[in-house]
């Protein structure tokens, strides 16, 4: 595939079929966003240093089954994918996505916010259903090992994703001195959290019968959506008022937030 020939704006988005499709298809997204000066580019952009990592881990013998690793990696990534074409188009993805989406649009949300919509979607949505579609029924229990194992991926890239991230925003690291519980009520879904809860929506999608698995995930999209908006506008005024400093504070050249969080 040409990932030149990708057009998001369009209904002719050719679904990644390897690992490396996937991060020429988060390519042509992240350059597109970087022409453009969207705000799309931030999760995108994180998204791809992840996938990176994760095909590194692939190829160093970290997973069990490598090669079911990049199923579910491709797998994955396509409902991202999926649900970005719909947005461009005009079309109404999933809630959460939509959430996340919009939020990419806003001026107010600090980078954080952005990235953290992304996740929300795509770990605590997306993830679960993906793995269930490549470990269904009595496979599912198999691939656990290696659905922790990204545990230890994301790990290794939280202190170099807060040193991007505080490059370009620098008033982020006071935002534990101005609340010492709002970080941590702001980020209420920490890594592993959402990973047990993405684990918790495949178990159910797995259990769940087939004519009532539609009804199971629009429950599930909607509590994901909410706590999304939560994210991109959290109720508590002070934390608002903290948010609004830092953004204050952060660099506004999208061209370069997005070259400064594909630093690898």
């Amino acid at each position: 595939m040409d990932p030149s020939s990708l057009d998001l704006n369009h209904s002719n988005l050719m679904l990644a079929r390897t690992i490396d499709e996937v991060i020429a298809q988060l390519d042509v997204i992240i350059k597109r966003a970087r022409e453009e000066g969207s705000r799309l580019g931030y999760f995108a952009t994180l998204y791809r240093n992840v996938t990176l990592k994760v095909k590194e881990g692939i190829a160093n013998g970290m997973f069990e089954d490598g090669a079911r690793m990049e199923r579910l990696d491709v797998i994955f990534a396509n409902r991202y994918l999926t649900a970005l074409e719909s947005f461009q188009r005009g079309e109404k993805p999933s809630h959460c996505w939509q959430v996340a989406f919009e939020t990419s649009s806003s001026w107010s949300p600090i980078i954080l916010q952005h990235l953290l919509a992304g996740m929300n979607a795509h770990i605590n949505f997306d993830l679960g259903i993906a793995a269930q579609a490549v470990a269904p029924a009595e496979q599912l229990e198999s691939l656990r090992h290696d659905f922790d194992q990204i545990n230890n991926v994301l790990g290794g890239m939280i202190a170099k994703v807060r040193a991007d991230v505080e490059e370009v925003s620098p008033w982020i690291k006071f935002l534990d001195r101005w609340d010492p519980k709002g970080q941590s009520r702001f980020i209420s879904f920490s890594l592993d959290k959402a990973r047990s809860s993405s684990w918790l929506t495949a178990t159910i999608v797995n259990i769940t019968p087939a004519d009532h698995l539609p009804r199971k995930l629009r429950i599930l999209d909607d509590g994901v959506a909410i706590l999304g908006s939560l994210i991109a506008r959290p109720k508590d005024l002070l934390f608002k008022l903290a948010l609004r400093a830092i953004r204050l504070r952060e660099s506004n050249d999208v061209r370069h937030v997005i070259d400064v969080l594909s630093q690898v």
